[in-house]
């Protein structure tokens, strides 16, 4: 198979694989799906390009499926790691340009770091966060986490917002934020015109420190 567009394998065919396949090949992305259980396979064998059952510890076994030519792999093995790090050693081997690794605890977490996995998920723990800083400033619909503090979130307006215009929020004045655009249902709306009125359930694309976040999501 030719590298002409990026192609991802994913291993293991779990919840959180299959989740991960599903949505890089409703993506457009060529996606073959790897597990050992012909069960798992079985079931994502309509939903992905490619399916292969597969003992991906047999080094021989990934080269005679092709695994090699793929520019991503995601090991998703869940409970089993010793199954998990034969696999990760192996993409190793094979030269894969990216590697991703599920862990299922931080011991595991330090091992596939130590063997070179480009990036290391504990999805529980990353979710986890994720749905903390929700709760904790709930007009945060969604966020992301940059470096050095700072934040990208997406704040959707109340609807006690109505009447009042995008100057009257203080963005870049009373709070230390930087306004990055605005969504009005599926619409962007720019955001140029600081006398603009806004409509409740517009949704604000801020970038700032966490604090000044809360700060600005508790003055709503």
């Amino acid at each position: 198979m030719a590298k002409e567009t990026r192609s991802f394998a994913v291993i293991g065919l779990g919840a959180f694989g299959s989740t991960v396949a599903s949505e890089l090949a409703r993506f457009g992305n060529h996606v073959i799906g790897v597990d050992r259980d012909e069960k798992r396979v079985s079931q994502m064998a309509s939903t992905l390009p490619a399916t292969v059952i597969l003992d991906t510890t047999d080094e021989g076994a990934l080269r005679e499926a092709g695994i090699d030519r793929y520019d991503v792999v995601l090991v998703a093995i869940g409970r089993d790691i010793e199954a998990s790090i034969l696999t990760t050693m192996n993409m190793r081997l094979l030269g894969i340009d990216t590697i991703w690794v599920k862990a299922s605890n931080r011991t595991h977490h330090r091992i596939l770091s130590k063997l070179g996995a480009d990036r290391v998920i504990l999805p529980e723990q990353e979710m986890g966060r994720h749905i903390s800083q929700m709760l904790n400033n709930p007009v945060v619909q969604d966020y992301m986490t940059l470096s050095n503090g700072f934040s990208v979130v997406n704040v959707v307006l109340p609807d006690r917002i109505k009447g009042k215009q995008l100057c009257d929020l203080g963005i870049g004045d009373r709070h230390d934020l930087r306004l990055l655009g605005m969504m009005r249902g599926t619409e962007h709306v720019p955001c140029s015109d600081r006398d603009m009125d806004l409509r409740p359930e517009d949704k604000l694309i801020l970038l700032g420190k966490r604090a000044d976040l809360r700060r600005f999501g508790d003055a709503l």
